[in-house]
């Protein structure tokens, strides 16, 4: 199954040719990983043991869950 893209981002264009950039999907998944990687109760938190890194998850799976963000972004503009 192919996911829907949301089209280019972010396209320029170059003398007679089309530069697409990044995905408005890529785009959106994006900025939900920098919304949860900046988040001091996110994924990623200081712990007396061993200093920062990921708490109750692996980065697999906070690339899941801004992938599934992008994914209900691109529905919601998808209605009408």
């Amino acid at each position: 199954m192919r996911k829907e893209t949301g089209g280019p981002a972010f396209p320029e264009s170059c003398g007679d040719q089309i530069i697409p950039g990044m995905t408005l999907r890529d785009w959106f998944a994006g900025q939900a990983l920098k919304g949860l990687m900046s988040n001091p109760g996110g994924p990623i938190q200081a712990n007396g043991v061993n200093g920062w890194g990921y708490v109750n998850c692996t980065p697999e799976q906070v690339a899941q869950i801004c992938g599934e963000q992008a994914d209900a972004m691109l529905a919601e503009r998808s209605k009408e």
